[in-house]
């Protein structure tokens, strides 16, 4: 086999490894970003929890005011 040939199976080797090196990188990286996507998409979970109950308490607390209202619409 002539010293060309080994040289560019050579090279060609390198630039697979080099490819092959870089999308192995990438997909960490992806990795650990959708590991940080999923505990962000867990904590905006618990804010809509937590958050879940304002409308219900400006009803209730409306519903309440109603008196209040009435009165003042009166005067």
């Amino acid at each position: 086999m002539p010293v060309e040939a080994i040289v560019t199976l050579v090279l060609g080797a390198l630039i697979i490894a080099a490819a092959a090196l870089g999308l192995l990188r990438a997909i960490l990286h992806l990795s650990a970003t959708s590991k940080t996507l999923g505990a962000l998409d867990g904590g905006v979970a618990v804010i809509v929890e937590k958050t879940s109950t304002v409308p219900s308490t400006v009803a209730s607390v409306n519903r309440s005011l109603a008196p209040v209202k009435a009165f003042a619409d009166s005067i």
